[in-house]
């Protein structure tokens, strides 16, 4: 495994920000599995978790001009740095305004931080994207693998139903591949449940 201190990166018109490789999932599908890096980038793997300076020295570092958007998605699960990314984020935004905010979430937050985190979300992110990945917690525990087992999906699902109410962009996701066309349904009934949309995103092999 090679690692590096590759902290942003880019994909398309989005610039990402790499805070952790921790995660408390270990997905089937997941990008980690096929590769050092994403898009093109250096390798993803950290020789150690960057500080909030040099997050934005590698965020301020860049033309942010060239970006519409600002992402925290890299090889590990960003709410574990829920502090240091509202941080970034917040002093992002006063510095360019006109980029939309998003956070890429397994959901686990409030497991990991062992607290309700949905306020925390608020004015910082402009997006809240989670993972559902499947619509029960069995299905859920053998493709996504995660730490909290048969507690999670549950968690995820009021996760969101929190962090709505402080993020309207908030969207459940679901890497159709892995699942039925029925599965698929059943996480939609989910999503329209909690009062949000579902994406149907592609396996990247």
């Amino acid at each position: 495994m090679k690692t590096s201190m590759t902290v942003t990166y880019e994909v398309g018109e989005g610039l990402y920000i790499n805070v952790t490789n921790y995660c408390t999932n270990h997905c089937s599908f997941c990008i980690r599995k096929n590769g050092e890096g994403a898009y093109g980038s250096d390798s993803l793997w950290l020789e150690r978790e960057p500080t909030e300076e040099e997050i934005l020295d590698s965020v301020f570092s860049r033309d942010l001009l060239k970006y519409k958007e600002l992402v925290f998605c890299g090889y590990g699960e960003p709410s574990v740095r829920l502090g240091v990314c509202r941080s970034v984020a917040l002093r992002v935004k006063a510095v360019a305004p006109h980029l939309s905010v998003r956070i890429n979430t397994n959901g686990h937050s409030d497991l990991i931080l062992e607290r309700n985190t949905a306020p925390e979300y608020r004015d910082a992110f402009d997006t809240v994207s989670i993972s559902l990945n499947a619509p029960t917690a069995e299905k859920y525990a053998e493709i996504c693998h995660p730490v909290y087992k048969l507690s999670a999906l549950d968690a995820v699902i009021e996760f969101a139903r929190n962090v709505k109410e402080y993020v309207h962009s908030t969207v459940f996701t679901v890497v159709g591949d892995f699942l039925t066309e029925k599965e698929i349904s059943e996480c939609r009934s989910i999503a329209d449940s909690v009062g949000i949309p579902l994406r149907v995103r592609e396996y990247i092999g």
